[in-house]
């Protein structure tokens, strides 16, 4: 073997029986092929039963997309043997060291792939490389299920079930995270009581048990309640703060579509409602300033509003805020403002949740902010053609998946270039 056939043999990772037997560049196609070997004579693992030194009972040629070369595109061909067993009578393909059964990329080009795909859409990547997406796509669900197949949720012990648009219309998925570990554990399509019972099945499946969850933060959905109450009963619920302003804000937002029909004034106002006031601009200041001495029914709708955001943001424990939350709920009640009225026969009826809270300190803010990443994820991408490669995006975006590939180009030294 001369010597840049040993230096490639080396640059590609092999060790024997496989060595680079042949090198050939094209410049017109800019493409390197490496055509690999093994040493005759050699005997291999039995890939089905794992017996080792059987014997070669014929060779298939394959081929399989590397690293880039510098700028060309770079093959690895190999004829590669299948073995005779002599002790479960099978004959099978060997697996190459180099790549994955039934992939046309080796490990290294897979690797690179998910490292991609983490920071760029796919389609994106799939350009980048001179791919079909539909191959990348494959290389991500295999990845993917792999990775969460070494996931262990044995640790788990608080949830947070919250739902996000997987496309236009009504197609949603549920997204389980674990609230102390900030991860998303789980995604099904449908956002019914089901999905729970699903999450439960995939939780018991990686070593987790349903006895140890002990608190699940969820919106008021009913769907939600009824999976949480049936395939959880160790947790207790606690509703999510962020969801219980939010219902406050949507009720501010109905007084004031309906009263800006008598009040022009009002116009162009939404966003200066509906915004934390510590985050106004000096426009938003001096509008509501001007708004403010109006005897305006949105007036009062923000300032209560207001009051019970700062509840949730300052009361001290469930006795605290069931006093305060009493004396919010009388006011709404008197307040003669339907949407108000609403809410707080809502915030009734979902009282001991809600108070829950305030012990618990649970919230889905954190499951809020990671579903804002994956939508922005789904936005860059211009959308996913399956709920289930929105899925496995969702998993790779926000899983911290532990088992999946390093990128090749991943290094540890120490070294600091300034």
């Amino acid at each position: 073997m001369g010597p840049e056939k040993s230096l490639f043999t080396m640059a590609l990772g092999l060790e024997m029986p496989w060595y680079v037997d042949d090198v050939r560049f094209d410049a017109a196609t800019k493409q390197i092929d490496f055509e690999v070997a093994f040493k005759p004579g050699s005997r291999f693992e039995c890939p089905s039963c794992g017996a080792a030194d059987q014997p070669i009972h014929d060779t298939r040629r394959r081929s399989w997309e590397h690293l880039r070369f510098f700028e060309h595109k770079a093959f690895i061909h190999a004829a590669v043997p299948r073995v005779a067993c002599s002790q479960c009578s099978k004959t099978r393909q060997v697996t190459v060291p180099w790549a994955r059964s039934g992939s046309g990329f080796t490990q290294l080009f897979d690797a690179f792939i998910i490292a991609l795909v983490r920071e760029m859409p796919v389609k994106a990547v799939a350009d980048l490389l001179d791919v079909g997406d539909d191959r990348i796509w494959r290389v991500v669900t295999h990845y993917v299920e792999a990775a969460r197949a070494e996931e262990d949720f044995s640790t788990v012990t608080a949830v947070g079930i919250d739902e996000t648009a997987a496309r236009r219309g009504h197609a949603y998925i549920t997204l389980v995270h674990d609230l102390e570990a900030r991860r998303l554990l789980f995604a099904c399509a449908g956002r019914d009581q089901g999905t729970v019972a699903r999450f439960v099945e995939d939780l018991e499946a990686h070593g987790g048990d349903t006895g140890s969850i002990t608190a699940a933060c969820i919106d008021m959905s009913r769907s939600y309640i009824a999976g949480v109450g049936r395939h959880l009963p160790e947790a207790e619920i606690t509703f999510d703060r962020f969801h219980v302003v939010k219902l406050a804000n949507e009720a501010l937002e109905e007084v004031r579509r309906a009263e800006v029909r008598t009040e022009p004034v009002l116009k162009r106002s939404r966003w200066m409602w509906l915004k934390d006031k510590h985050r106004w601009t000096k426009t938003q200041i001096a509008q509501h300033h001007d708004l403010s001495r109006r005897r305006l029914k949105t007036a009062r709708a923000f300032r209560m509003k207001e009051e019970l955001r700062d509840i949730f943001a300052q009361a001290d424990g469930k006795a605290e805020a069931m006093q305060l939350l009493t004396a919010w709920l009388s006011w709404a009640t008197r307040s003669r403002l339907a949407p108000f009225y609403n809410l707080a026969k809502t915030i009734k009826a979902h009282w001991d949740g809600i108070l829950n809270g305030f012990d618990s300190r649970l919230s889905n803010g954190g499951v809020e902010a990671i579903n804002g990443l994956i939508q922005a994820a789904k936005a860059r991408a211009r959308g996913y053609r399956s709920t289930r490669n929105f899925i496995n995006m969702a998993y790779l975006v926000a899983g911290r998946l532990k088992h999946l590939p390093a990128s090749p180009y991943d290094t540890t030294s120490g070294v600091v270039v300034n």
